[in-house]
């Protein structure tokens, strides 16, 4: 019994000198990207990633949200169009920051449950061979407890971000 108690010990104590390291090491900005090469030229992968409807086909953080409801403000593909998500745990917005046609779809995200907070996402088009690159990326500020869950956060990210570019590329290459 001893033994058990001393282990769990060393284990609590392991997870509190962890929390301290990274809430002193990791900074508070973070960014993430990730990208996948298209076989398709980049005005074809446009029609999905160059508009918010677009977007809602292939974006794998909606299809995890259950009983989802999304209404948009405006078409999805000009400045300021903008959609809302509702769904049992999580609800938010959607809206287009900056667009260059055929390249760049910049946007702001407004988290407002289960967390509030913003970040800022761009899709990436460019030029790979006979293909198109797409280059997906998110910033935002991490605060504490979220500084803590960074290496979590990058694991989900990346699977997240491999799902839908996956999935990007099979609508892009249909």
């Amino acid at each position: 019994m001893k033994t058990l108690l001393k282990f769990i010990g060393i284990i609590i104590l392991l997870l509190i000198v962890y929390a301290v390291i990274a809430m002193l090491a990791f900074s508070k900005d973070y960014h993430y990207e990730k990208s996948v090469v298209i076989n398709a030229p980049k005005e074809k992968v446009w029609q999905y990633a160059g508009s918010l409807k677009g977007y809602n086909m292939w974006d794998p953080f909606s299809k995890e949200i259950k009983n989802i409801k999304i209404t948009y403000s405006g078409e999805g593909d000009k400045m300021g169009d903008s959609y809302h998500w509702k769904g049992d745990d999580s609800e938010g917005e959607q809206s287009i920051m900056e667009i260059v046609p055929n390249e760049k779809l910049g946007t702001k995200l407004h988290f407002i449950k289960p967390f509030e907070g913003d970040a800022k996402s761009a899709i990436i088009l460019t030029p790979e061979g006979a293909g198109t690159k797409v280059t997906w990326m998110i910033d935002n500020e991490l605060n504490t407890m979220m500084k803590i869950m960074k290496p979590m956060m990058d694991s989900n990210m990346d699977k997240m971000f491999g799902q839908g570019l996956n999935d990007l590329k099979k609508l892009s290459e249909k």
